[in-house]
C-alpha cells in the first residue's frame, strides 16, 4: 500500500469555496436520498423489475447476479462521507477537492437520473446516462492521479470512494449496454450470446489493466477500482454457474477477468514502487 505523503494546503479559502462546499453537501443528500428511493429500497419498484426486467440478474449473460448490487450501499456511504469531509472548514481550499467536488456532485445526479430513466422504461436512455456517468468518473480519475495528495483524511476518502465508484460503473456500463442490445433485439453479429459476452468481460479486464497502469502511483485509487471491478465480474461468473442463463464459457471468462482486474493494479503499483 501507499504511504500517503501530504502536500500542505496553504491557499486561502474563498467565498466560492464555501458555496461549493455547501452546494455539494446539500446536493449529495438530495441525490443519495433520491437514488435510494428511486431504486425501490423503501417499497417502490426495484430496478431489476423496471423496464420489463431488462436489467435483471438473468437478462443477459453479462448481468451480475443480484448480490453484486450490494456494493451500492458501500459506494453511497463513501459518497456521504466525502460530502461531509469536503464541507469541513479546514478543507475549503484543498486543491484536490476543488478539482473534483463539482464532478462528484454531477456523478451523483447522473446516477439518480439513470435510475429515473430505468424506472420510466427507457433502457436506451439509461445507456446514454451511464456512459456520460462513466466519462465523469474517468475525468475525476485522471485528475486525482495527476494531483498530489493533500491531507490524509480527504485524500483517502476521495480516492477510495471514487475508486470503488469508477470500478463498479465500468462493469455496469458493459452490462447495461448488453441489456440495451438484448432489449432492442439487435442481432448477435455471428458471435452468438456467449461469444459477445466473452468479448465484453475481456474488455473489462483490459480496462482494469489500463486503470492500473495509468494510476500505478496512486494505489489508494486504483486498488479500489480493481476490487470493485473484480467484485462485479465475479458475480457475473457466479450468475452463469446456475439458473436460466447457465454458461460455463462465460463463467470461466468472467472469473479470469475478475482475477486480472484484482491483480492488475497490485502488479502495476509494485512495479512503480521498485523504480
Amino acid at each position: 500500500m501507499e504511504t500517503i505523503t501530504s502536500t500542505a494546503v496553504t491557499e486561502r479559502v474563498t467565498s466560492q469555496d464555501r458555496v461549493r462546499q455547501v452546494t455539494v453537501l446539500v446536493g449529495a443528500v438530495v441525490a443519495v436520498v433520491g437514488a435510494t428511493v428511486g431504486s425501490g429500497a423503501f417499497g417502490g419498484q426495484p430496478i431489476a423489475e423496471a423496464a420489463g426486467g431488462a436489467l435483471s440478474a438473468t437478462a443477459t449473460p453479462v448481468a451480475p447476479d443480484s448480490p453484486a448490487f450490494s456494493i451500492w450501499s458501500v459506494i453511497y456511504t463513501g459518497l456521504a462521507v466525502f460530502a461531509i469531509v469536503q464541507a469541513l472548514p479546514r478543507n475549503g481550499a484543498d486543491p484536490r477537492l476543488r478539482a473534483i467536488s463539482w464532478w462528484v456532485l454531477a456523478s451523483m445526479l447522473l446516477n439518480a437520473l439513470w435510475i429515473a430513466a430505468v424506472q420510466v422504461g427507457s433502457v436506451a436512455g439509461s445507456v446514454v446516462v451511464i456512459v456520460v456517468l462513466l466519462g465523469v468518473l474517468a475525468t475525476m480519475y485522471v485528475r486525482l492521479v495527476r494531483l498530489p495528495h493533500t491531507r490524509t483524511l480527504p485524500s483517502v476518502v476521495t480516492d477510495l470512494t471514487v475508486g470503488l465508484y469508477t470500478g463498479w460503473v465500468s462493469v455496469a456500463t458493459l452490462a447495461n449496454t448488453a441489456a440495451f442490445l438484448a432489449d432492442a433485439e439487435v442481432s448477435e453479429l455471428g458471435l452468438g450470446a456467449t461469444g459477445w459476452s466473452v468479448v465484453l468481460v475481456s474488455a473489462a479486464a483490459l480496462l482494469a489493466v489500463t486503470y492500473g497502469a495509468y494510476g500505478r502511483r496512486r494505489p489508494t485509487l486504483v486498488l479500489p477500482i480493481g476490487l470493485a471491478m473484480a467484485w462485479g465480474l465475479t458475480w457475473i461468473g457466479l450468475g452463469r454457474t446456475n439458473g436460466p442463463l447457465f454458461d460455463d464459457t462465460v463463467a470461466t471468462a468472467a472469473f479470469v477477468a475478475a482475477g486480472v482486474a484484482l491483480l492488475a493494479p497490485v502488479v502495476a503499483t509494485l512495479a512503480a514502487r521498485r523504480r
